[in-house]
């Protein structure tokens, strides 16, 4: 009886939670014997974009998930170094005196109430979900190797070079780590602050962009500008504001920018060289912010192709993983990709920024605390599509829907509800899609998405003004059958988490006559490019989701029903919210942006709503109910 009962001991499954707060994107991931069981952001629970809080709400649902308690979890993991950060806060802060001292006064209160003592902070918020947690379950992983980890170990390769670029963690801005079987070592470091994340987080507050948000904006805005309109730009950057070297190591100029010590990005010598002050957020989009896009977005890529490929020369290894905020650059993804001189297989963490630290601090926790052996994922790689959050029941989902008065009919059958929902598309139709599990990540992939025909022209100002209530310049992402890829795209590479740009097949384009080309930047968007006009942006690229059936069967079967009444195996994917609002979550939150926006049809699970059924009263003016990004 008692080797039954050890076995029985020795059977039972070891949990690790990760845990990333206090900065940005807090975010909760679980482990079971080192494989994911759930990872969320808090933003999806709160309803409060990029929220910094303790991720209570994710830590619940990852447990729930997992049907355990946290007196089951042996390690919580957290993903940085507080004292290491205050370190790097004091040591800059001395470097840089007399300057900075009104922010040196604004930050230290915090640091001496809170982020001092987060190991007790911490400890405190465990204990409110179970009495009886332990502080010595806490474990620190230093922030980049979080990154690292979280990009290492989910991927396809036994051995790889890790890239981690971001602002900042501790000290590290880019890092470089090496992983080979359960073992990552890191090998290089260029610290605070010279950092690429920061640079082109400078470049967003100064085209009047919100920083940790708008970076995205930045690099949609790029393609708008012209060469010859970004040549000066580029060289101001080159000669005053970055000098890289033939490694890609590099150093920022501290002249022109604030963020060290001060609280803004760039200061005064900055609006000089670049001949004039910031432009104010929400201000009408010139020429000159789409030149200076394009100029930041060039530098960029030279400075990262340039690192990459010195990599690739001094370790031989033909993989390379990517972490860190700068690895959510999907143009400057592509380019690696497509480079000869580079990496010959290339993966990136869906959940690059800091709330992908989480499931890395678990990770490290996992194979380096408890010395456990990695086994290099089967099939695409190790993070189930990302689709890693909440799923709903469909007799919850009707439950639900009723409770918010909702007016809906129920497909009998998946395949009927797919119909239905290819049949809305084809009819020019703005549907917001809820089905299964719950992205991790910043990137909609087809289970909490606003879907349309990519053919349509109209579609992208449409979906941009009416529905998401944003800027009209910004690009939406195809979802393509993977299948499918290359007859649409210059790629044939699986890209399951939007995370790289290809530019449309030459036969789908559509060439612009000599007075289309002479339009100004943003005028250009109306004029159709291809034959899916609504997801090629105005240099013929697109950042392409390649739909797989093993990861997401529904949303796969829907291209599929698209394709076959239409010959077109695209669809436009944005996220299932409006502008400043997190991505939807529950049946609730899909419910509440489809009466508040101009999405025509809801889908959820087998669950079909259209918005001329609902009762008027339910609408709400949700254009301004968030605080925009």
């Amino acid at each position: 009886m008692g080797m039954q009962q050890a076995t029985e001991r020795a059977a039972k499954p070891v949990y690790v939670l990760g845990v990333s707060a206090f900065y940005h994107d807090s975010a909760a991931a679980l482990l079971r014997d080192g494989m994911i069981v759930a990872a969320a952001q808090e933003e999806r629970f709160t309803r409060k974009k990029h929220d910094a809080a303790f991720p209570a709400h994710a830590i619940a649902y990852c447990l729930h998930e997992a049907g355990i308690t946290l007196a089951d979890v042996a390690h919580v993991a957290f993903y940085d170094k507080p004292l290491l950060k205050f370190e790097r806060l004091l040591e800059t802060y001395l470097a840089f005196a007399p300057r900075g001292f009104r922010s040196f006064m604004l930050a230290m209160p915090v640091w001496m109430r809170e982020k001092l003592f987060q190991k007790h902070v911490l400890t405190k918020h465990f204990r409110k979900i179970w009495k009886g947690f332990r502080a010595d379950t806490l474990l620190f992983a230093e922030h980049h190797l979080s990154h690292a980890a979280s990009a290492f170990y989910p991927s396809p390769f036994d051995k790889a070079v890790v890239l981690t670029m971001d602002g900042v963690g501790e000290w590290a801005t880019t890092s470089v780590a090496l992983g080979n079987g359960s073992t990552l070592e890191m090998v290089k470091e260029i610290h605070f602050p010279h950092s690429l994340g920061l640079l082109y987080s400078a470049f967003t507050y100064y085209t009047g962009f919100k920083v940790n948000s708008g970076e995205y904006k930045l690099m949609g805005l790029a393609p708008y500008g012209t060469p010859e309109g970004a040549a000066p730009f580029v060289a101001l950057i080159r000669e005053h504001l970055i000098d890289v070297k033939p490694d890609g190591s590099f150093r920022l100029n501290m002249d022109y920018f604030d963020y060290a010590t001060g609280l803004t990005m760039t200061n005064d010598a900055f609006a000089r060289l670049m001949g004039g002050p910031a432009r104010t957020p929400e201000q009408a989009l010139t020429q000159r912010e789409m030149d200076i896009a394009l100029a930041i977005q060039t530098v960029l890529e030279d400075v990262v192709l340039t690192l990459t490929r010195s990599l690739r020369a001094e370790y031989g290894v033909k993989n390379l993983c990517l972490a860190g905020g700068v690895a959510l650059n999907c143009v400057a993804n592509g380019k690696i990709l497509r480079d000869k001189k580079n990496f010959e297989h290339l993966w990136i963490q869906p959940a690059a920024g800091d709330a992908g630290g989480a499931l890395g601090a678990a990770l490290l926790a996992w194979h380096t605390h408890a010395q456990q052996p990695r086994v290099v994922p089967a099939g695409r790689d190790g993070m189930q599509g990302a689709y890693l959050g909440p799923a709903y029941s469909q007799t919850d989902i009707e439950q639900r829907l009723r409770a918010m008065g909702a007016v809906f009919e129920v497909a009998p059958t998946e395949k009927a509800m797919i119909d239905a929902t290819a049949k809305a598309l084809v009819a020019g139709k703005a549907v917001g899609w809820h089905q299964g599990r719950m992205e991790f990540g910043p990137r909609a992939l087809g289970g909490r998405s606003i879907l349309g025909d990519p053919r349509n022209p109209a579609m992208q100002r449409d979906l941009n003004l009416k529905v998401k209530f944003r800027e009209s310049f910004r690009p939406f992402a195809p979802s393509v059958l993977r299948e499918d890829v290359g007859a649409w795209f210059e790629m044939d590479t699986d890209s399951p988490y939007m995370l790289l740009v290809a530019d449309v097949v030459k036969p789908k384009r559509r060439k612009m006559t000599k007075a289309e080309q002479a339009l100004f930047g943003i005028e250009k968007l109306n004029v159709p490019r291809s034959e899916i006009p609504a997801v090629t942006h105005v240099d013929y690229s697109a950042r392409v989701q390649t739909v797989h059936a093993d990861t997401n069967p529904s949303y796969h079967a829907l291209l599929k029903a698209f394709k076959a009444k239409t010959g077109c195996s695209v669809v436009v994917n944005t996220s299932f919210n409006v502008r400043g609002e997190p991505i939807v979550c529950t049946p609730e939150d899909a419910f509440r942006c489809f009466m508040g926006s101009h999405i025509e049809v809801l889908v959820v699970g087998h669950c079909i709503l259209h918005k001329e059924a609902q009762d008027p009263a339910l609408a709400k003016d949700y254009k301004h109910m968030f605080e925009l990004d």
